[in-house]
């Protein structure tokens, strides 16, 4: 259940219908990052490893490629856990590794299938929140545990160190191409409840834009705040998706985005007056009037290409 937040003032929406794109080759790209600032430049190969640093809470970051192979992961303890287990499933990915998930399914048949991707701070209340949500609306919907590789269970809140904590998994010990790997997996076994939508918030945000343009049985996309998706704006998606940008967002300038938009005339970018993190009601940031203009956007899309 949401809990009541202050309502911002909406921004009028730039809408733009979703022109046919053509499927891409559905190879897993690496990552890896620079410390220097610059485009995020994708090619193929699975070799390719994912190293990074993120810019604080837009998580706007920049990457250069290597093939050196995917480097020893060590692991990273975490601290403020959460006061409930987590994962209630597992997905068995390709390698056999058992990938922790939360999942929550409809009351009755399911009309599709959303996989939720976590911000940086885990599969948290939050996040949990999310899935009961999109189960409340009709769908199976599961979010894995991207960090299980790293950490088991890791459950973050939203403090400073929370916040350290979150951007050393994802941008500084996280394999991205593993990552992109096991979404797959993910969303192979959300298909079993019928055709699978994505959505994601901030580095989730990120990740459901390349799950949209690399990753196979992606019927529908509705991306958050996801930094780091203006420099990959050369990607071409292969199913429908909406994309959300707050326009106070200061880690994701609004200059980034119209510059995406000119890059991508045809797909649907709505910017909202709220903050980064808008959709989150267990921070300061939430805003319930853009939190819910969203929700309803991403249930039309949804309704629209994954029910039956």
């Amino acid at each position: 259940m949401k809990k009541k937040g202050a309502v911002g003032q909406r921004l009028a929406t730039q809408s733009r219908s979703p022109a046919s794109s053509h499927l891409m080759d559905h190879q897993l790209y690496g990552l890896t990052q620079i410390l220097e600032t610059g485009a995020l430049l994708w090619r193929g190969d699975t070799r390719c490893s994912a190293l990074g640093n993120a810019n604080a809470m837009g998580f706007s970051f920049s990457v250069d490629f290597s093939h050196n192979g995917r480097p020893s992961i060590p692991t990273a303890r975490m601290g403020h856990p959460e006061e409930i287990a987590m994962p209630n499933t597992t997905i068995t990915c390709g390698d056999g590794f058992e990938l922790g998930a939360y999942e929550a399914s409809p009351s009755g048949a399911a009309k599709g299938a959303v996989v939720v991707i976590q911000e940086i701070f885990g599969v948290n209340s939050h996040i949990r929140s999310v899935v009961d949500g999109y189960a409340e609306a009709g769908f199976y919907a599961i979010a894995p545990a991207i960090f299980d590789r790293l950490e088991r269970d890791v459950q973050l809140g939203y403090t400073e160190d929370d916040m350290t904590a979150g951007i050393e998994l994802a941008f500084q010990k996280l394999d991205m191409s593993q990552t992109l790997a096991d979404l797959q997996a993910t969303i192979d076994t959300a298909a079993n409840h019928g055709k699978v939508g994505v959505v994601g918030y901030c580095f989730g945000g990120l990740l459901t834009w390349l799950s949209s343009c690399n990753l196979n049985q992606v019927s529908a996309a509705s991306a958050y705040y996801g930094g780091g998706i203006p420099d990959n704006a050369e990607l071409t998606p292969s199913c429908p998706i909406i994309l959300h940008f707050g326009e106070q967002d200061a880690h994701i300038p609004m200059d980034s985005v119209a510059a995406f938009q000119e890059k991508q005339p045809d797909l649907p970018v709505h910017v909202y007056a709220a903050d980064h993190g808008f959709n989150c009601d267990q921070r300061d940031s939430y805003d319930a009037t853009a939190a819910s203009q969203a929700k309803e956007r991403t249930l039309t899309l949804f309704n629209d290409n994954l029910a039956a």
